[in-house]
């Protein structure tokens, strides 16, 4: 597996071994063992996602202020464009974000450390996206910042209006939101 920086350092693409012949591909999608060894991380997933959206539909910006969640997201169908944005309020890289193509073509993953905002954009006709995390879903300490807040100006590579859920409509601005 090899591993790319982004422009925040912590947030990680992690480029898979992918084995492949004219019968189709295999690659390991997650070891323990190799995650931890390449990536210098110790961390113990408890959860599984699985999400399939239509074109347009933007999901986020969610994160959990309590029980904070550290996610390894990938999008097995089609293609995402997937950010994270650092709520840590200590952090150098507050209120920053990175924006990365995930998809079934390119097999990458990114790797979203507790204390940032994780949202995506679904740029294909369909695309199903698969994360774990390292907390369980507690849907009492759910937030959501609005997607398109223009303190953050994520650069979300739209070519409709997005399809939104009810409570990413309603998602505070970056600086009204409870942040670490």
């Amino acid at each position: 597996m090899k591993v790319v920086e982004t422009d925040i350092p912590e947030v990680l693409i992690l480029e898979p071994k992918v084995f492949g012949d004219d019968r189709g591909f295999f690659y390991e999608s997650y070891n323990e063992r190799v995650f931890r060894e390449a990536t210098g991380l110790d961390v113990h997933f408890v959860q599984d996602n699985h999400s399939r959206s239509a074109k347009g539909v933007l999901r986020g910006l969610h994160y959990q202020i309590a029980q904070s969640q550290g996610k390894l997201v990938r999008c097995i169908l089609g293609e995402i464009f997937d950010v994270a944005v650092d709520l840590r309020r200590n952090s150098a890289n507050f209120g920053r974000w990175v924006g990365v193509c995930l998809s079934s073509e390119n097999k990458h993953q990114i790797w979203i450390p507790p204390g940032f905002a994780h949202g995506f954009l679904v740029v294909s006709e369909v695309a199903e996206v698969l994360y774990k995390t390292t907390d369980y879903y507690a849907p009492q300490h759910e937030r959501s910042i609005v997607w398109d807040d223009p303190d953050l100006s994520i650069g979300w590579p739209l070519t409709m209006a997005p399809l939104l859920a009810e409570k990413d409509r309603l998602g505070r601005r970056f600086a009204e939101a409870e942040v670490y």
